[in-house]
């Protein structure tokens, strides 16, 4: 009976060691709720509305400063800590974020300018080199675009196409690169549509695209606004039609 005891004490003392929360705040942060939302497969740009607005945060205490990234702009504050461990994030005088950590998250709180958010840090340790919100970029990418996938309509019919993380492109001789809209002028000009970059040697175009789970329709996007206005996307004829 002592011996029960004393290995259940043993065991809650074990177990409170064990969830002690991590109220380090700094690095990278990621939106990987936004992250898991796409990876189901349907349109992008909703399933990161539905999450967003931001989808990365980079936190450094000691220069007191933090950057958000939204997919289309980046923010920098300066950090001023508050009671209880939180930082509050002022954008010059502009607006302020409130941030903290909860366990494994940083939880940006609440206010006028949009909904509480929540942030983890990503799986695989950031490369330094990568320009802030590239981590959430990657990571995305890799959920989303990652995988085998087949050509079965359009150029390089048969081929297996690889959309790489760093936003290179294999399989299609016409391609070297892409780079998926995620905010910003890109979304304002396909509107409800998902919109994506495709080039080779630096040259190339805006094209529509429609995820179906397994399946990726790649189209032309047609401009139907004038020629002093912005540019008004909307889907053409098929290129591409790939199946993972």
């Amino acid at each position: 009976m002592r011996n029960a005891l004393a290995l259940s004490l043993l065991a809650v003392l074990l177990g409170g060691c064990a969830s002690h929360e991590n109220l380090d705040p700094n690095g990278v942060w990621i939106n990987q709720n936004a992250i898991d939302a796409a990876a189901k497969g349907g349109n992008l740009r909703q399933a990161l509305l539905a999450n967003g607005p931001n989808l990365e945060w980079q936190v450094n205490t000691k220069a007191a400063q933090a950057t958000f990234s939204n997919g289309f702009e980046l923010g920098e504050g300066k950090i001023t800590p508050k009671e209880g461990g939180q930082l509050s994030v002022d954008f010059y005088g502009n607006f302020t974020e409130t941030l903290s950590v909860k366990g494994d998250q940083l939880v940006q709180a609440a206010n006028e300018n949009g909904p509480a958010q929540s942030f983890v840090k990503p799986q695989a340790t950031p490369n330094p080199q990568v320009p802030p919100g590239g981590v959430f970029e990657q990571a995305l990418y890799t959920a989303y675009m990652g995988g085998d996938w087949k050509v079965i309509e359009g150029p390089n019919l048969g081929s297996i196409v690889h959309f790489l993380p760093d936003g290179r492109i294999e399989g299609v001789d016409s391609l070297d690169r892409y780079a998926l809209c995620l905010a910003g002028d890109c979304a304002a000009m396909s509107g409800e549509f998902d919109s994506l970059w495709l080039e080779k040697n630096k040259q190339g175009n805006a094209f529509i695209f429609r995820r179906d789970g397994s399946r990726l329709e790649i189209l032309e996007a047609v401009n139907q606004a004038g020629a002093d206005e912005m540019p008004d996307l909307h889907p053409g004829a098929r290129r591409w039609l790939l199946q993972k």
